[in-house]
């Protein structure tokens, strides 16, 4: 009887490869898991808030650049940032005491009440709104960001 060779068994090297996947993959996963986590525990609403607020500032810039600067272009923007500045102190409860901060909202809320009390009719008051409104912005976020 002819003897048969014995079947090749995997090198150690090979071994070593798997589990270095199976460890990265399992390391992946725990990773994403963990940040997904960490990620649930933080409210949404501040970024939500600056970010709706940062993109109707921004539509009003833009209505600027098209000459489209009407009352009826700019009120809408204008009365939704007014709504969502309402929101400021709801969105940072840690701010609230602090009088800067309360300052700086009031003074969002106040040029805003003003523009709305007299809607810009051309790009020229509409722009000095415009610029109002982010410096406003800007002193918050000089501040607290």
């Amino acid at each position: 009887m002819a003897s048969q060779p014995a079947p090749r068994r995997p090198s150690a090297a090979a071994r070593y490869l798997v589990v270095l996947v199976i460890g990265l993959v399992a390391g992946a996963i725990c990773s994403v898991m963990l940040l997904r986590a960490l990620q649930a525990r933080q409210d949404p609403f501040p970024n939500a808030l600056m970010q709706v607020m940062g993109r109707q500032s921004s539509e009003l810039r833009k209505a600027v650049e098209a000459n489209r600067c009407t009352a009826s272009d700019a009120l809408p923007r204008l009365q939704s940032l007014r709504a969502m500045a309402n929101d400021v102190e709801t969105a940072f409860p840690g701010l609230r005491d602090d009088s800067r901060f309360a300052t700086a909202a009031s003074g969002l809320r106040a040029t805003l009440d003003t523009a709305l009390a007299a809607p810009p009719q051309d790009c020229a008051q509409l722009t000095a709104v415009v610029e109002r409104v982010g410096e406003d912005c800007k002193a918050c976020h000089r501040d607290f960001r």
